[in-house]
């Protein structure tokens, strides 16, 4: 994926698009089936062990069943917030003091609200709102006190962890490093007590550094004010319209309790898989694994979403006049990644713009050069609910958007009306079986994949069947798939028109002073 378009995903909606990589080889599932355990706790916490022998390491992905589809209304944004509270520590890391901790961060929570209670009043006071964001803000600072800044991670690198992030996207939350495979108990403390009693220490600071990430890739970005307007113009109904870094009214509101009662719905153990890949044995860590993760209480899984996008009743089109390059994007509403046709919009994607002998990038980019970029997405913003596809380009100097739509669109009709060629469709099941083997290559890699599959499909299997249904697309199946979705009343546009910046008014003239 190319750095701007990349960098257009995550300035509108952190890593909007799972960790996608296309899968390996069926041929290769009866070999991982036979060095891979599946171990399901009572409380309904999921393991994937996949043995690797070799360096004496692990990597792990532990995936939340929860993303920016979930965030509740006048919340949006909580989910990433919960990711990045997932790294404050607990009741016993982080703090030099948890009896006194606690007591004070519940009295900063209760400072806060009685302060955004007060500035939200009719006829506010301004004495009485300014002497109670003095008391917030001491508050706060008697909490502060007590707190070992960067604990939790520090003690993963000491002991040898690297690689520690997360990720939110509109479908998921993703934590992951890797450490040494005799530091394996070690991590199950770590990892069950973060999910287990987290503390949602420097909430309002840390609330301000992620309005501060949107600043700098939303608000600041014409890209992302762009993708922004983008998928709220493209979902009526459906909360894939909710952008992962959330909106700043909403941030700037919800508070410590908030989150906490979010994280309580949606980290109980049954919504979380945990896929634990490298030099372990199965038998050696299950037991570590249901002494520390066996601990945690049961708790529901979260009811499903029930709102289903309605078709699409006619073309959605935005403009945003703005002092910067013109970019274009057009998409079209899609199955989930999950229905039989995925395969051929992966082919679709492939044949169009994956490298300089695509499609696309030939037409627009090598021959006609009216476009200096051009890329598809087969599923955005999510890919575990009904989706887009996505067609991105940016038009080469002085050329103007309707001339790049002028000359891509024939090309999107053509795969209505013509069969893509023998060579195309071999590149493309060649190129994704080759994706695999890159993919599988390193344990966090296919650690990611295993809790993405496990998560979307319910069996961890499918990461190796799905080549199986890329391998069968036929021409036919690629010609339906374009046919159903390529359509007019499907589509939603935005795009940037370039606004010339109003001239500073003249200074004024006159007699002197």
């Amino acid at each position: 994926m190319s750095r701007l378009w990349r960098s257009l995903l995550i300035a509108g909606a952190t890593l909007a698009a799972p960790g996608w990589t296309a899968p390996a080889s069926a041929q290769n599932l009866a070999s991982f089936e036979a060095r891979t355990t599946l171990h399901v706790l009572p409380n309904g916490w999921t393991f994937i062990i996949c043995e690797r022998p070799g360096a004496p390491v692990f990597s792990f992905a532990t995936q939340a069943d929860v993303g920016a589809a979930q965030d509740p209304k006048g919340m949006t944004g909580m989910a990433h917030m919960s990711e990045h509270m997932a790294f404050k520590g607990t009741r016993v890391i982080g703090t030099t003091d948890w009896a006194k901790e606690g007591p004070a961060l519940d009295k900063m929570d209760a400072a806060y609200m009685a302060w955004q209670k007060a500035k939200d009043a009719k006829g506010a006071d301004p004495k009485q709102v300014e002497d109670l964001h003095k008391a917030f803000e001491a508050a706060q600072a008697d909490a502060q006190q007590y707190v070992k800044p960067n604990e939790f991670d520090e003690l993963v690198s000491r002991e040898g962890g690297v690689g520690m992030n997360a990720g939110t996207n509109s479908d998921s939350t993703t934590y992951y490093y890797s450490l040494p495979a005799n530091k394996f108990e070690l991590f199950a403390y770590l990892e069950s007590e973060r999910f287990s009693t987290p503390v949602f220490r420097e909430f309002y600071k840390e609330r301000d550094v992620v309005i501060e990430e949107r600043r700098l890739r939303t608000e600041s970005q014409p890209t992302g004010r762009l993708i922004e307007r983008f998928i709220a113009a493209a979902y009526i109904a459906h909360p894939y319209s909710n952008a992962p870094i959330g909106h700043r009214s909403d941030l700037e509101r919800y508070t410590m309790s908030d989150s906490k009662a979010f994280f309580d719905k949606y980290y109980g153990p049954s919504n979380l898989v945990t896929a634990i890949v490298g030099g372990i044995k199965a038998a050696e860590i299950i037991p570590i694994i249901d002494k520390y993760f066996g601990r945690i209480p049961a708790r529901p899984k979260p009811d499903a979403l029930r709102t289903i996008e309605p078709p699409g009743a006619g073309e959605t089109m935005i403009t945003l006049r703005d002092p910067a390059q013109p970019i274009y994007v057009e998409g079209y509403h899609k199955p989930a990644i999950t229905d039989g046709s995925e395969p051929a919009f992966e082919a679709i994607s492939d044949i169009l713009s994956r490298g300089r002998t695509s499609r696309l990038y030939r037409l627009l980019v090598r021959d006609k050069q009216l476009a200096v970029q051009v890329q598809t997405l087969g599923s955005f913003p999510g890919a575990k609910y009904p989706n887009m596809f996505i067609f991105f380009a940016v038009p080469a100097r002085g050329v103007k958007n309707d001339q790049v739509v002028e000359a891509m669109r024939p090309e999107i009709e053509r795969l209505k009306t013509e069969d893509v060629t023998d060579e195309e469709l071999a590149r493309f099941k060649t190129r994704s079986k080759a994706d695999l083997l890159r993919s599988l290559n390193s344990n966090d890699g296919l650690a990611e994949n295993l809790v993405n599959y496990q998560t979307l499909f319910g069996d961890w299997r499918e990461l190796f069947r799905f080549i199986d249904r890329l391998d069968a697309v036929t021409k036919a199946d690629i010609r339906k798939a374009a046919t159903a979705t390529f359509t007019a009343n499907n589509r939603t546009v935005a795009r940037i028109e370039t606004a010339t910046p109003a001239a500073a008014p003249a200074p004024a003239t006159g007699g002197q002073r």
